[in-house]
């Protein structure tokens, strides 16, 4: 699982951090990145992960309800990386095979695009299944430990892409997507071999219901309790905040080129440079997950959540008025990281605390709704912003408003989960719906 996780980590930073980059380089607009790299995944991400949740907490098979899902998408998925790895040589013979009149650049767009969509529909699959493997596979009494572990190890995956591949991005971007899409094939297909689902019981009988009737009970389900909503809102404001962070913020620190003139004066680090204080950023998570991990099982992770978000509302407010160059952005950047690590290392153990486990992936998949709703918006508004006052620096602001209102989120949390029981005789509302 740990494996798995960390090769999944580098394939991960490839549509965040390198897709943002190539499209500035065909001259794409901060609006148009932010669709294409935030926006849209969670527009697909919407419409398909109420029925993956379902779907998967409904089949079973000889290789049991998680991992037949991931065996099926990780093929799509390595062929949309090698898609996006080659985008530049593919539009160059685009425009020679298809002369439309449309530059070599909007080739280029147009075919990043449609392979972010096959990339997005099959690692959404990924995505959601893995979550809800480690849930069924790992007893719930050590699970704070595990996803402080499941942290580090995707950290650590996060620090080797930035400090030994990012830098490369310019000449040899081609070749980071196929070592990323060959090494997180081989993982994952080890994953699917060597972890063993338990035994589930049988589905509950649905077949005399209609589709709208299954519709109707989904809502009904996981959204019949003002805690499911909080639940959800918390996901909504912290992805709007951490999906622009991701996207924008390699434009403030290095030379954003392209059609970003009259912009405010950025960092102007190399891809190299920026690369390197990335994966320090990556690897001081590690310790901290190391350590929110036991803390999470002992404190309840709704408490370590609330210290984590508002440490990285104040660090994100301290960015913005605090780095001034190199050194400065070293410094918060890595502070910020640590804060974020604090919340992150706690987050993936709030859900099975809250949610009820016999349908843990419908309810899973209803709380994605909520934060993927918050990315739809917030890299498209968060552009806009950029644009219209023309300073990256702004994406500090924006990141800071999200984060404070996920902290206030986290706080009516914890006020209902107490109301309702707390650590002593909390039972998640309509488990048995």
């Amino acid at each position: 699982m740990l494996l798995g996780d960390f090769c999944l980590q580098i394939m991960e930073q490839l549509p965040t951090s390198l897709v943002p980059l190539q499209l500035r380089w065909a001259e794409a607009s901060a609006a148009l990145i932010g669709f294409l790299t935030g926006s849209l995944p969670a527009m697909l991400g919407i419409l398909l992960n109420p029925f993956i949740g379902v779907q998967s907490d409904r089949h079973r098979g000889p290789l049991g309800r998680r991992r037949p899902f991931l065996l099926w998408s990780t093929p799509l998925v390595v062929v949309a990386l090698l898609g996006l790895g080659f985008a530049d040589p593919i539009a160059t013979l685009l425009s020679g095979l298809f002369p439309t009149g449309a530059g070599v650049n909007s080739l280029k767009i147009g075919w990043m695009g449609a392979c972010m969509v096959v990339f997005v529909v099959a690692n959404t699959y990924i995505m959601q299944v893995y979550q809800f493997l480690f849930v069924d596979v790992i007893p719930a009494k050590v699970m704070g430990k595990f996803v402080g572990c499941y942290r580090a190890v995707g950290a650590l995956g996060a620090f080797v892409f930035h400090r030994y591949l990012f830098g490369y991005a310019k000449s040899d971007i081609a070749a980071i997507y196929t070592l990323a899409a060959l090494l997180y094939a081989v993982s994952f297909l080890l994953l699917v071999w060597k972890v063993k689902e338990g035994e589930y019981p049988p589905p509950p009988d649905r077949s005399t219901e209609g589709k709208l009737a299954v519709f109707k009970s989904y809502f009904r389900d996981c959204f019949g309790h003002k805690i499911y909503w909080t639940t959800y809102s918390l996901s909504l404001f912290f992805w709007s905040a951490l999906v622009p962070f991701g996207t924008f913020l390699v434009f403030f620190g290095t030379q954003p080129g392209g059609s970003a003139t009259g912009y405010a004066p950025t960092i102007g680090l190399s891809l190299t440079e920026f690369g390197h204080i990335k994966g320090w950023c990556s690897l001081v998570g590690v310790p901290v997950f190391f350590l929110v991990g036991p803390l999470v099982d002992r404190y309840h992770p709704l408490r370590i959540a609330m210290t984590g978000l508002f440490l990285s509302a104040v660090t994100f407010l301290a960015c913005f008025f605090m780095v001034q160059d190199v050194a400065s952005l070293n410094f918060w950047l890595i502070v910020n990281a640590a804060s974020q690590a604090v919340y992150m290392g706690s987050y993936l153990a709030i859900l099975p605390r809250l949610l009820p486990r016999a349908k843990y992936g419908q309810f899973f998949t209803a709380n994605q709704i909520f934060g993927f709703s918050g990315v739809v918006l917030a890299p498209v508004l968060c552009g806009w912003l950029i644009e219209t006052f023309r300073d990256y620096r702004l994406v500090f602001v924006w990141c800071a408003a999200c984060a404070g209102m996920s902290l206030v989120m986290c706080v009516l949390l914890y006020r209902q989960w107490r109301a309702l029981g707390g650590e002593a005789a909390y039972t998640p509302p309509n488990q048995n719906a």
